[in-house]
């Protein structure tokens, strides 16, 4: 018999070392190296990762190769659809991260639900619940479906045959911290269990041609719990936002073989589960107060959808030596870059005040066209004037000062105009080659100064101006 060896793992970054370090040097984290057991009998081909060699495919030139378009399956939730790029592609591998009780389970059982109603086998193999526990959330959500199986296991060979048995369209495994492989020796929820079993369901999915939905838990840090190598091995990765304390959640895509990483699905929870929000851009301003100082509306762009969300600033003198820079939904550094650019472009001094910088409504904003709206803001609150309510700037910001131009500038318009917005700010490159729409007003500018004199220091005579 061989003799079994010793290794330790991180359970962070699943960094290997012979011996126990107190401080991975991986990922620098304390105390999250575990001991491991290995048993060289246990090898891939005895798992069945490995064909015969009947079985493996010779290689082909790429131009003899048959394109053939998958026919996606529609989940009859359009804002995961959206997410997915089109539908589930079969045979693919989605991995769903996000906080604990964030909605994970929920969307995935709604999802199970529709399938099922529509005549789809789907198999929802529950390592965390018994079969009772998820039937009472079923009922909850109204799921009644002859079509949805439910099994509690977490072995991954006893999961491998009910797959066989049925032979399902679409299956949820929740979570793929609960399950693991007999041939591997450490506890379940490990990085090595973890890997192995994530490359089970990986060709379980390509050779049956199933699509697999996984669960994966996130650390404190908010990444997606195991190895790294967990996220290259799937097809997409689909991380689950919001704050606990609001009912709405994002669904957004940071790795999609089969579509866009820019899109995003907006959900509402309420008692009998997520509800899609077909018009976000009305969520997140319907509070919005007018005639408030620190205040400005942005047009953003998440993949194809045009979202309006308001970005609130208060600047208020400092008590300290080192004044406060604090954001929320953007990036910490870009305020401190905005900010440099007021007060050596425009002449502002902020470096005696505290900034705080807001995205209302719990959306996190990353694309270069807010800049304009956050300096806005942050001079809004500085000065105690507010902006029109009526505007909406749009614009990226440069070291200079000048106002530079984006993408997508008529549709950005267009959806202000469908919410009764009367002025855009755009970069003035942007004026020209589209059709702006009737009853609004496009203002372009070359430099912040021209947009803070045009918003809350009176218009500037110097900006073309066009409306129809």
């Amino acid at each position: 018999m061989a003799k079994r060896k010793t290794k330790f793992v991180c359970q962070e970054c699943g960094y290997e070392s012979m011996k126990w370090m107190g401080k991975c040097p991986g990922c620098q984290n304390w105390n999250t190296m575990v001991e491991e057991f290995t048993a060289p009998a246990a090898t891939a081909k005895s798992r069945g990762y490995v064909t015969s060699a009947a079985s493996i495919s010779s290689p082909q030139p790429i131009t003899k190769i048959e394109r053939k378009e998958e026919q996606r399956i529609n989940c009859h939730i359009n804002e995961l659809n959206r997410v997915l790029g089109g539908g589930i592609v079969p045979g693919s591998l989605v991995l769903v991260g996000g906080d604990p009780g964030i909605g994970k389970s929920t969307l995935l059982l709604q999802v199970s639900g529709e399938l099922a109603k529509h005549g789809q086998k789907v198999l929802y193999i529950s390592g965390e619940e018994s079969v009772k526990q998820t039937k009472l959330r079923a009922d909850r959500l109204a799921i009644a479906a002859d079509e949805l199986f439910v099994l509690a296991e977490t072995d991954v060979e006893l999961i491998e045959k009910a797959i066989d048995n049925i032979n399902p369209m679409l299956v949820i495994i929740d979570s793929i911290q609960t399950v693991y492989l007999d041939g591997v020796s450490s506890a379940p929820g490990s990085v090595s269990q973890v890997r192995e079993s994530t490359a089970a369901f990986m060709r379980i999915a390509k050779t049956k041609g199933i699509a697999i939905f996984i669960v994966g838990h996130v650390t404190k840090q908010g990444a997606i719990a195991g190895p790294r190598l967990l996220e290259h091995m799937v097809d997409s990765v689909l991380y689950f936002e919001g704050e606990r304390h609001h009912t709405y959640r994002i669904l957004r895509a940071v790795k999609n073989r089969f579509g866009s990483t820019n899109e995003i699905g907006i959900f509402e929870m309420k008692e009998v589960g997520l509800e899609e929000v077909l018009n976000p851009s009305e969520i997140f301003l319907e509070e919005r107060s007018a005639g408030t100082s620190g205040s400005a509306v942005v047009a953003s762009m998440e993949g194809t959808r045009t979202v309006l969300v308001e970005i609130q600033a208060l600047i208020s003198p400092t008590s300290f030596g080192n004044p406060r820079r604090m954001a929320t939904g953007i990036d910490h550094n870009r305020i401190s870059l905005i900010m440099a650019v007021l007060e050596k472009r425009v002449g502002m001094l902020l470096q005696n005040q505290d900034a705080y910088i807001k995205v209302a409504g719990g959306v996190r904003l990353d694309e270069p066209s807010i800049d304009l709206a956050i300096a806005v803001a942050i001079a809004s609150s500085f000065r105690d004037a507010p902006a029109p309510p009526t505007d909406v700037m749009i614009g990226e910001v440069g070291l200079t000062g000048e106002v530079r131009r984006v993408s997508r500038i008529d549709q950005r318009v267009n959806e202000a105009e469908k919410l009764g917005f009367k002025r855009v700010i755009v970069p003035e490159k942007n004026l020209g080659g589209w059709n702006i729409p009737n009853g609004i007003e496009v203002i372009g500018v070359n430099t912040v100064n021209e947009a803070l004199e045009v918003t809350i220091g009176g218009a500037s005579s110097g900006s073309p101006r066009f409306e129809l």
